[in-house]
């Protein structure tokens, strides 16, 4: 037999009954659309990751206060030892520290007119910027003067402008912050969303206008006390080296010696973003291990239908055997419509799970990347499956005696 006639033989036996053909793919529509689901948001989980730790700033390192352990419990209030200003310049001083910034930052409510917003103020130095990667879209950051001086100035972000200003342009205009008048000298260039957080909702004051004014210091006691330090490397290379003299030089400042353990500690972009990422792999592995369930079931499936198949249909494989087909010629016969009913399942399977995954980003607010090689891939395995499963029904085909198979009744 020539090629198009096996498939339009295997077409016909799967039109012959619908019904139980669609039971028989189910299997393998399931699993292959988990996989391509997985590896859509797995892949888009990736991409969004690596964009989000590009957003948020090259080789930036975030310092916090690290608090008091009581009984095996760390406590959010109890700082065993503040952050300070002069923290802040010491380590922006260390030869692979290309630059730090002090930061205290706290809800409030901005008001424009009629307009409010309730965002995050930021009191920082314009290093932060610098180390951040912001790009103004408009207006100029804190002058040093301004900065020495606790200025009424604000550099907002492209939301706060918009919710506060809708189409005007915000430069040179006031805005209320906690009944402090603040002028508008800034406007960043939109960033999105790291680590679950809109980046662009926020307000940037002079760090000792946020203390003095707005937020105050990090710590009762300690007027100087800061909430974080944001410090970046000089390079890619140098990141492991930043960490240790930092580290190095903030045990030194805090008096720590010996086994005294930090009382600070040190994150990276990438380890910030890390748990969104792990979700989204968590549920990657789920639907994995779905696949791989639905697939192998899928495949005993098709098993058990081919072997029922051939049951039914004794007296034609008797009879072909009779006029001279091969043995070889009917397994060819049943490994391809098992091949066929896998393929044409992991094609629907492939259309059902892009759907799905673009489902689940749409309601649970994830990216998806769906390249064209893993459906490809996922449909030659689906395949792959049918031949697998369909081996053992094909060779018992091939085996029947034309005479016995003739006078099965």
């Amino acid at each position: 037999m020539r090629p198009l006639d096996y498939l339009s033989t295997a077409a016909a036996a799967m039109l012959a009954n619908p019904i139980r053909t669609c039971l028989t793919m189910l299997g393998i529509i399931i699993g292959v659309g988990s996989m391509v689901s997985m590896a859509a948001i797995g892949a888009g989980a990736q991409a969004q990751v690596q964009e989000q730790i590009r957003s948020f700033g090259a080789n930036v390192l975030m310092i916090n206060a690290a608090v008091r352990n009581q009984g095996g419990i760390r406590t959010a209030g109890n700082i065993r030892r503040p952050l300070t200003i002069e923290d802040s310049r010491a380590i922006a001083e260390l030869p692979s520290v290309r630059a730090a910034a002090a930061s205290v930052a706290g809800p409030a409510q901005a008001v424009h007119g009629g307009r409010n917003w309730g965002t995050v103020i930021n009191g920082t130095t314009r290093d932060h910027f610098a180390i951040r990667g912001w790009q103004l879209a408009s207006g100029r950051l804190f002058e040093p003067g301004e900065e020495a001086g606790g200025g009424k100035v604000a550099v907002v972000g492209s939301l706060v402008a918009r919710r506060l200003f809708g189409d005007e342009d915000p430069l040179g205009r006031v805005i209320r912050i906690l009944n402090t008048p603040f002028e508008v000298i800034g406007v960043l260039k939109e960033k999105g969303s790291a680590a679950g957080q809109n980046q662009d909702d926020v307000i940037f004051v002079p760090l000792l206008t946020a203390m003095i004014r707005l937020i105050g210091s990090a710590n009762a006691v300690n007027r100087d006390a800061i909430a974080f330090i944001m410090a970046s490397s000089k390079s890619d290379d140098s990141m492991t080296a930043a960490i240790d003299d930092i580290t190095s030089l903030m045990r030194q400042r805090h008096g720590l010696t010996g086994n005294d353990e930090n009382d600070f500690t040190i994150t990276t972009a990438a380890s910030i973003l890390a748990a969104q990422e792990a979700s989204t792999r968590t549920v990657a592995i789920l639907l994995g291990a779905i696949a791989a369930v639905s697939l192998v079931v899928g495949g005993i499936s098709i098993m058990n239908i081919m072997l029922v198949s051939v049951s039914e249909r004794t007296r034609e494989i008797g009879l072909r055997l009779a006029i001279g087909a091969r043995p070889r010629d009917v397994r060819k016969q049943f490994l391809l419509e098992a091949a066929v009913l896998c393929v044409v399942g992991g094609v629907i399977g492939v259309l059902l799970g892009g759907l799905t995954a673009i489902g689940v980003a749409k309601f649970v607010g994830w990216r998806v990347l769906l390249e064209p090689q893993v459906a490809a891939v996922a449909v030659v395995f689906a395949g792959c499956v049918g031949i697998f499963f369909g081996y053992y029904p094909a060779r018992q085909a091939a085996r029947l005696e034309p005479v016995m198979a003739l006078r099965t009744d």
